[in-house]
């Protein structure tokens, strides 16, 4: 449920490809601070806050110096590497590009956490981030021979938990697909039925090909999940065994991000189209459903009015859990948007930063 609480303290955790920045403030959300570049030169493709250790986790990466994860518990001005970080053996195969995400487990699994990586793999750790342990039962998927990347490479950007159930798991990958696990991460499905291949001429009876850029979950729905695709906008109502399209009244069918708040609201981005990935018209504004898909609404009050020809890439747009919910935008030109109020206004949050690759929220 959304928190009310008015001692708390919003930290925006935004991840360009040259460093990390910090934007601080009270629950009003009315005034930011900035701090950064943190890990500057480095680029940051996932970023996490961590309230029980009160530490921030950074995937961190840099074609001289490869793949880490690295964490800080002094609000970024000290980072230290994990050493036993996610990694590939290199009896896989497989070389690690990106760590792509960074989730917490179930509740119920404090010491749990996950990491999605690009060649898609899935990570978990069982002692609070210290080690970690690929979930092969993912990459030796009997379809794993037909995965192939999408235009960002071969990520698995997608983790969600479900939170009635610690072993259910579901987890995307592009240019892949959707795949659930009952068994905690044990075994995978595949769940595409109802989701077209990517337009490279693959065959519709194909398991993967299915080329997601970003999944949530429902928070009030069990089963309920909903995903922004190559080519469409979808909802699931049985756990992904199938989907739909909930994409009419959007003013285009594509698009990279897609987050979802406390009570159950989602937001997406739209862009013009594959091949002209940038805002319709020049118009930047973002689009909120209520219900579940059936209506949306475009939202652009506070935002600029002259031409921005820019992207939100897939994970640079978070919500908060207060209420009324926080929502932030990350843009390619290095703008951060703020709403305090649902989405129904924005401002502009100070400086003009790197292109922005992740933005998480971190309620202290």
């Amino acid at each position: 449920m959304p928190t009310k609480s008015k001692s708390r303290r919003v930290v925006l955790l935004v991840g360009t490809v040259k460093g990390a920045f910090l934007y601080h403030s009270d629950a009003r959300r009315k005034k930011w601070t900035m701090t950064g570049p943190h890990l500057p030169g480095w680029e940051i493709y996932s970023l996490c806050g961590d309230p029980r250790r009160n530490r921030i986790l950074a995937g961190t990466s840099s074609f001289v110096y490869g793949t880490t994860l690295r964490e800080s518990s002094d609000l970024g001005k000290t980072w230290k590497q994990v050493k036993a970080g996610p990694a590939y053996s290199a009896e896989s195969g497989f070389e690690l590009k990106h760590i792509w995400q960074i989730v917490p487990g179930h509740p119920s699994e404090p010491g749990t956490w996950y990491a999605g990586v690009e060649e898609a793999g899935l990570f978990v750790s069982r002692d609070d981030g210290k080690t970690w342990q690929e979930l092969d039962g993912l990459t030796k998927h009997p379809s794993r021979k037909l995965w192939f990347p999408g235009n960002g490479g071969m990520c698995l950007h997608t983790i969600l938990v479900d939170p009635a159930n610690p072993l259910r798991l579901w987890v995307a990958a592009s240019a892949i697909g959707v795949f659930r696990s009952d068994d905690g991460g044990k075994t995978w499905e595949t769940k595409n039925r109802g989701l077209p291949t990517v337009p490279t001429g693959q065959p519709a009876e194909l398991e993967v090909g299915r080329c997601v850029h970003k999944m949530v979950l429902d928070p009030h729905r069990p089963g309920t999940l909903y995903q922004q695709f190559h080519g469409g906008v979808f909802r699931s109502d049985d756990a992904g065994d199938s989907w739909r399209s909930i994409a009419a009244g959007l003013p285009g069918n594509f698009g990279f991000p897609m987050v979802v708040t406390a009570r159950g609201d989602v937001f997406i981005v739209p862009l013009h189209s594959d091949e002209q990935r940038f805002m319709a018209q020049g118009a930047l504004k973002v689009y909120r459903t209520c219900d579940r898909g059936r209506t949306w609404r475009a939202l652009a009050r506070g935002l600029p009015t002259d031409p921005h020809y820019v992207g939100v890439l897939r994970d640079a747009m978070a919500t908060d859990p207060l209420d009324p919910a926080g929502v932030y935008l990350g843009t390619t030109s290095g703008e951060v948007f703020a709403s305090a109020d649902n989405g129904d206004s924005w401002t502009r949050l100070p400086g003009n930063l790197p292109r922005i690759t992740t933005v998480k929220t971190w309620v202290r």
